[in-house]
């Protein structure tokens, strides 16, 4: 670290303009913050493309998670440094504005902060590399809408593209020809030409452990991962349902403190069962007279949703009931069902109902959800994917593949352009930025050279991950791109470089731009950091 420091002074020793000087202590907090950010990156470096590492890890609560999702892999990882947790923080934020690209973005970053060490090294100031690098990631931004392709969304064969190729570095990957029409027909059911954005939230995903993923599927309808409950003899189908989500409980009420009654006659604790039965049967009556004859009852922590009285009576009643609807879950199954949720029996009508042409229990390969069919007046359009794997582990890991591949199909509806894979537009827009640097003077040149240079860090990982010679294939990539072959890129699975539109590696333009947006973003955070 000392002989990085000591470089600076005889770097700017020149009488006539002295550059930055670099005072110690400054200095070493920027590079102890870099050296931490930067082991992050390795960390999830290994898991980049088709041919990446898998990743283990063992949560606090002792769960296992194997994934090769980068932002998974980062949330679960417990990193104190401040700086390395910027890291996390940037795959993240990456998750949620294009969902794809979470390693992408953090190698990235790890790959401009040794730049930027290295610019620091030659003395050039810490905000002129942090607005140097900003004015370069526009000019990537700008070279990367130049030579992307613009997509329609009834194009559904370039969709399913670019959908495969996120799921291609998934340990699913051998499954992305269930999993890509899923996560297209999924999103285009939601979509209108003129939308330009689509709210996941409105794709319910519902993991049940049996079978394989080879029996995932888009459902028709609304899925419940509830069970009906039959203890007391109750239906598990019915049709012509008229559907009602209650938020209060069918048992009796408790007090808000706790407190003893003693009974000492046993014609008071007849009095007392007495109150009980009725208190129950008229709420039972009630949710009855409304027409109501499926019941979602919501979680409660306070109180249990039922009692053995109240589904004795609903059964008398041929009313079939599912419990512990969460409370996450009501939003999404009142705009599906057409229904509004009720939180007092009083309110129980039957214009806040929902129909159904039939509401039943299935079981598939040992996993039992309820199917409700045939809706009749939804007040959205929703969407319903039953994921299904052999073990915990496999079904977490298909729900996280098959969330990527839906974040890419949403990319292009929100920013509908697609751009080659396999390291190709990296190689592509460095060479054209090294050439813009080459026009420029002073220390923007360096800087612009040396994130040139940065970029190069996808399409060597890639190689590295695939087991080639990683200066052998980036040396011929650049020159392919110099004689013109703007889509030349690696190809991981024959270990040589080709025209990587024709071995359909696709991806959206928004996954590649955001990425160097905001990897770029938080680099100059961590440089403007003196303290």
């Amino acid at each position: 670290m000392s002989a990085a420091t000591a470089v600076a002074p005889a770097a700017n020793a020149g009488p006539s303009k002295r550059n930055f000087q670099n005072t110690e202590k400054p200095m070493e907090v920027r590079l102890s913050n870099m050296t931490a950010a930067k082991a992050v990156a390795d960390a999830v470096r290994t898991s980049l493309g088709p041919r990446g590492m898998d990743k283990m890890i063992q949560t606090a609560q002792g769960e296992v998670v194997i994934t090769n999702d980068g932002a998974t892999i980062l949330k679960h990882m417990a990193v104190m440094h401040p700086a390395a947790r910027m890291l996390v923080d940037l795959s993240a934020a990456q998750d949620i504005e294009a969902g794809d690209g979470t390693t992408s973005v953090v190698v990235l970053a790890g790959s401009l902060l040794g730049a930027a060490e290295k610019l620091l090294a030659k003395g050039i100031h810490p905000t002129v590399i942090a607005e140097s690098f900003s004015r370069a990631a526009a000019k990537v931004v700008e070279f990367l809408e130049e030579i992307s392709t613009p997509v329609d969304l009834t194009d559904r064969d370039s969709l399913l593209k670019a959908a495969s190729t996120s799921l291609s570095s998934k340990i699913v990957s051998q499954y992305s020809t269930i999993l890509s029409p899923i996560a297209v027909d999924s999103v285009l059911r939601l979509v209108s030409p003129s939308s330009t954005n689509v709210d996941l939230r409105d794709i319910r995903i519902v993991k049940k452990v049996g079978g394989t993923i080879d029996d995932t599927e888009l459902m028709d309808g609304v899925l419940l991962h509830q069970n009906a409950i039959t203890s007391a003899g109750g239906p598990s189908r019915m049709e012509k349902a008229k559907i009602g989500i209650i938020q209060f409980q069918l048992s009796p009420p408790k007090p808000d403190m706790d407190n003893q009654i003693v009974v000492t006659d046993y014609r008071q604790m007849d009095k007392i069962l007495k109150e009980e039965r009725l208190y129950i049967l008229n709420l039972c009556k009630a949710i009855k007279k409304s027409g109501c004859n499926v019941l979602l009852i919501q979680k409660s922590i306070l109180r249990d949703a039922t009692n053995e009285l109240s589904l004795a009576y609903l059964q008398k009643l041929k009313i079939m009931a599912v419990r512990d609807v969460e409370r996450d879950e009501i939003e999404f199954l009142a705009r599906s069902l057409g229904c509004k949720p009720i939180s007092d029996v009083e309110q129980m009508t039957a214009d806040k109902l929902g129909e159904a042409d039939l509401v039943e229990e299935i079981s598939q390969n040992g996993a039992k959800v309820i199917r409700v069919s045939g809706i009749k007046n939804p007040s959205g359009k929703t969407v319903s994917v039953l994921c299904t794997g052999a073990n915990q582990l496999v079904v977490e890991e298909s729900e996280r593949s098959l969330h990527d591949a839906l974040c890419v199909v949403r990319c292009l509806v929100k920013k509908r352009a697609l751009i080659a894979g396999g390291g190709a537009p990296e190689i592509h827009v460095s060479r054209l930025l090294a050439e813009y640097a080459s026009s420029l003077t002073g220390m923007e040149a360096y800087c612009f050279a040396a994130y040139a240079e940065a970029l190069e860090v996808i399409p060597t990982t890639l190689a590295e991950n695939a087991g080639l010679n990683p200066i052998a294939m980036v040396t011929e990539l650049r020159n392919r791109h110099a004689k013109g072959e703007r889509s030349a890129g690696i190809n991981v699975r024959k270990g040589v470089i080709s025209n990587i539109l024709e071995e359909n590696v696709l991806q959206p333009l928004l996954v590649s731009t955001s990425a160097i947006e905001l990897a770029t973003e938080t680099v100059g955070l961590l440089l403007r950091i003196g303290g």
